[in-house]
């Protein structure tokens, strides 16, 4: 057992182990802060004759706050971060925002909570490339190159001041990027109130060669449906010219993050769900495609279906009562699966025995954060929406 262990390990870490004894021609390392802005060579932890001086700033509502801005190649390899406000509301307020190769428009532009994986709430969690050790700060080890320039900012967009912010951008400056280096970008999305069988956009159609890296996803669950089960729906991935039908296509939601039979809570380093709350109907689960590359050459979209399911019985009885849902499978067991918008289909709700299980289109409260390399600094996609539409 312990050799297998090894060998584990062995292939989950030697893509960066095999770094550690090497040292890149003309790389010097620089950490940005409030203790040194941009890292300035020989210019760090100057306030209050060195004794920790400037380790955090304010934030009022309406500011922002420049963490990054420097000129030349280089490459971003960690991101930490804390505040004191970590409620909800001020993760979703406070927008973080990435520049590339001094571009007008950020390549990165999040909500600073859904960014680094509090979606819903700060969980304490670890992952191949975002962690929370303790449920109080935010770390992010993602690569970000860049050819000619960097800038980070961050805004508070709420209506109440951020008493406390610390940070560091930890990054490399390098005589220039090998060619093939894509650049790093994110969105937020979100999708409620959808008619019934429109499913949840994770990743809106992005053009460009790149690479989809993967995804943060919260769900609160419309009350409407009561206990039944939400996460039957698949995720779909139309590559490189995809029309109607997509190139990729999963079997549900909980076997997209890895497991299966319901969704508990559970951090591994590349899948997890960190928030499982079903008093309170609140789901948040994570995807990182680091073993599984999803490469695309020309586009990519994705998105997860809205469909849940519970017992024949309960379905009828929510139809009953005008729940808005539409019934689209049965699953009978021993007698098989039925499709019920299959051509010819005559299996029908009415006809199904009461213990079998139904699966319905449905309507939920979805918020996903995509990560994706992309070969340019600057993508189509829309700027992040107004605060008003990001709480929760």
């Amino acid at each position: 057992m312990k050799r297998y262990t090894i060998i584990l390990l062995f292939a989950v870490t030697h893509l960066t182990a095999q770094e550690l004894y090497q040292a890149p021609a003309g790389a010097h390392s620089r950490v940005s802060s409030f203790e040194n802005l941009n890292g300035v060579k020989g210019q760090a932890g100057k306030s209050n004759a060195t004794a920790k001086g400037h380790a955090f700033d304010a934030l009022k509502a309406g500011e922002s706050k420049t963490l990054l801005d420097i000129q030349g190649a280089g490459k971003i390899q960690r991101i930490w971060c804390t505040i004191n406000d970590r409620s909800p509301r001020m993760l979703r307020a406070l927008r973080l925002q990435m520049y590339w190769d001094n571009a007008a428009k950020p390549a990165v532009d999040v909500p600073l909570g859904d960014f680094f994986g509090a979606v819903l709430q700060p969980v304490a969690f670890q992952s191949a490339l975002l962690s929370d050790p303790e449920g109080r700060s935010f770390n992010c080890i993602i690569p970000m190159p860049f050819r000619t320039g960097a800038k980070i900012i961050v805004t508070n967009e709420g209506s109440e001041d951020l008493v406390l912010f610390f940070y560091d951008v930890d990054y490399i400056t390098l005589p220039k990027l090998d060619p093939g280096d894509l650049y790093f970008h994110a969105c937020w999305g979100r999708t409620r109130n959808a008619p019934l069988g429109e499913n949840a956009v994770l990743l809106p159609k992005v053009i460009g060669k790149g690479r989809f890296l993967g995804v943060n996803v919260g769900v609160n669950v419309n009350p409407v449906y009561g206990s039944s089960w939400w996460g039957e729906g698949e995720v779909k991935m139309w590559l490189d010219g995809d029309t109607k039908y997509p190139t990729i296509n999963g079997t549900g939601s909980e076997d997209y993050v890895g497991t299966g039979w319901g969704e508990g809570r559970f951090a591994h380093q590349y899948q997890g769900c960190l928030v499982a709350n079903d008093p309170k109907n609140q789901y948040a689960f994570y995807r990182w495609h680091v073993p599984d590359a999803i490469y695309f050459d020309e586009d990519c979209r994705v998105e997860i279906q809205q469909i849940g399911g519970r017992s024949v019985d309960s379905v009828r009885s929510m139809l009953a009562r005008g729940v808005p849902m539409k019934p689209v499978s049965i699953d009978a067991g021993p007698k098989g699966f039925h499709g019920l918008l299959e051509p010819g289909q005559k299996e029908t709700l009415d006809k199904a025995d009461p213990g079998s299980y139904a699966n319905f289109f449905r309507s939920d409260d979805y918020a996903a954060t995509a990560y994706f390399y992309l070969d340019r600094p600057v993508s189509n996609l829309p700027a992040l929406a107004p605060v008003t539409d990001r709480y929760p």
